[in-house]
């Protein structure tokens, strides 16, 4: 066994950690830039960018859900790390698009690039979990994992905080840097070759059929079907989350687009703590023990943050910046809500991703990831279409917190079982 801190310093892990952090930062680093354009510069009606965040949200799911499988059967039988440079280099001459609409405030153009990285991300999505076992001892899965979901929520805050406080004539060729840099970092992360039992294997490109058969092939295992639906839930709660921060602190808080990057920077700071600090408690032991508790205190966060939002009252004639809303004690009590929503999240989900990777054959790992995005992108994309509903018949931005507070209740209960699925008894690997 490697240590965890150890792993950083070996080929077998940094270039993948590198890559899939760049792809991480540069997703959100257009996502981040194209929303504040568009919501604090091209759109002026509340309910018109509202929709739009939850619009733009959805295309960039949408991918997960159509094409998971197909990404899912390409990585178990074709080299992972080939799929990778290829995946990268595309992601160039998407940027590149994604440059033109900011550069012409081309709002179609723009959401096509956002939904291409979507598609972008959904065929890196299972490589970088399902590479894992193949290149770390087992006992290193648990710690490999968390480093990239701590990674990866670093990534969005840089990401975030870059988009959000970038000019868009800096933003359109730092977007395009970022995806040169992720394809070099690519070219050093070692092969992959698939296992023997998916060498060769027929791939379906029937994207419905394939799509059911192997989330049906998964979520027989009791295990992945409670792991599965747990970190799902957690995602449509995210969804939720993310497509209300512009709209949440603009119309509801009255301030800029400077305290809407805030909202985001410590929501991934806090989900990469939480995913160190499980990690930390486990001790390497692929255990759902922490979960359901961890997002019980999650929801808990998310009401108090609920009540702060309902009785805000700190509207001025002008959009108040970071320093102005951190100087109100309201202000410090809506931050450290976030904080605890983050931090409780990270220590609900990470576990969970190992179960993924750690349950089936390696020969298995990427198509079960791929089931797994699947059914969180379908939840996901479910819950941001029954937000944009919700909002178009009236409901406020604040109350969607209580859907979200209910949320978390379902994915403890979900949790629980897997918990006691688990960790009561053995638990085998096929391979």
């Amino acid at each position: 066994m490697t240590g965890s801190f150890a792993l950083m310093k070996q080929r077998r892990f940094l270039p993948l950690f590198a890559t899939q952090f760049l792809n991480a930062f540069n997703d959100n680093f257009y996502k981040m830039a194209m929303v504040i354009l568009v919501t604090f510069t091209i759109y002026k009606d509340p309910e018109t960018e509202a929709w739009f965040n939850a619009l733009a949200g959805g295309l960039f799911i949408l991918p997960f859900f159509l094409f998971s499988a197909l990404a899912g059967q390409l990585a178990d039988s074709t080299d992972k790390t080939r799929m990778i440079r290829v995946i990268k280099t595309a992601e160039i001459f998407i940027m590149i698009v994604g440059a033109i609409g900011i550069w012409f405030h081309l709002v179609p153009v723009m959401l096509l690039a956002l939904f291409a990285m979507g598609m972008h991300s959904t065929f890196f999505g299972p490589i970088k979990y399902a590479i894992l076992p193949q290149h770390l001892h087992e006992d290193e899965v648990l710690a490999g994992t968390g480093w990239v979901e701590a990674g990866t929520y670093i990534a969005i805050l840089g990401g975030t905080i870059v988009g959000g406080l970038t000019p868009p004539h800096i933003a359109i060729p730092g977007i395009i840097l970022v995806a040169i840099i992720g394809r070099l970092t690519a070219t050093y992360v070692p092969s992959a070759p698939p296992e023997k039992e998916a060498a060769g294997m027929v791939i379906d490109r029937n994207v419905l059929r394939s799509s059911w058969q192997i989330v049906n092939s998964t979520m027989h295992i009791p295990r992945l079907f409670l792991a599965i639906l747990s970190i799902s839930f957690f995602w449509a709660i995210g969804a939720i989350l993310a497509a209300q921060f512009p709209p949440l602190v603009k119309n509801a808080l009255g301030a800029d687009n400077t305290v809407a990057t805030l909202f985001t920077a410590i929501f991934s700071v806090g989900v990469a703590i939480g995913s160190i600090v499980v990690n930390r408690l486990l001790k390497g032991h692929v255990s759902a023990r922490y979960s359901p508790g961890s997002v019980i205190v999650m929801g808990l966060f998310v009401l108090d943050l609920w009540w702060n939002v309902k009785g805000w009252s700190h509207h001025g004639a002008t959009l108040m910046n970071w320093r102005d809303f951190l100087a109100l004690t309201a202000g410090d009590r809506i931050i450290l809500d976030l904080l605890g929503i983050a931090i409780a999240g990270g220590m609900f989900v990470v576990p969970l991703y190992a179960f993924l990777t750690t349950t089936v054959a390696k020969s298995q790992t990427a198509r079960t990831v791929a089931a797994n995005n699947i059914v969180n992108s379908g939840f996901m994309v479910a819950a941001t279409l029954l937000l944009s509903v919700l909002i178009g018949i009236g409901l406020t931005i604040d109350d969607t917190l209580l859907m979200v507070a209910a949320m978390c209740l379902v994915s403890a209960m979900l949790a629980w079982r897997l918990h006691k699925a688990c960790d009561e008894g053995p638990r085998l690997r096929p391979d």
